[in-house]
């Protein structure tokens, strides 16, 4: 059975890629992605589960870009994380030893 071109040219989403619309066919799984959220800039979040060996700094401690901040131990790599902001601590919301999932809020910034 043959589709009349008005139908194809229906089913046809507009897809926005830097201001250009283009119209295509979008995929089930594509409309149902998870949508990109911009990173809140005053939380950072853990990027691999593992568990948190050795903080070196406090709440109140004013750090610089590229501060370490944090060893958080993931399939026995140790991962020195670093500040990626300069700012103020505003909360630790880990402990050391603690074992923590992928996307954990490890520390807020003022």
């Amino acid at each position: 059975m043959n589709q009349s071109k008005e139908d194809t040219i229906s089913q046809l989403k507009a897809l926005n890629i830097r201001g250009e619309i283009y119209h295509t066919r979008l995929t089930r799984k594509f409309e149902n992605r998870k949508k990109w959220i911009k990173p809140n800039e005053k939380q950072l979040l853990s990027y691999i589960p593992g568990t948190v060996c050795q903080i070196f700094v406090k709440s109140g401690d004013k750090v610089d870009r590229q501060t370490r901040l944090l060893i958080l131990e993931a399939m026995k790599m140790q991962n020195i994380i670093y500040s990626p902001v300069a700012g103020e601590i505003k909360n630790i919301c880990v402990k050391e030893g603690e074992k923590i999932k992928k996307g954990v809020v490890m520390i807020e910034f003022k």
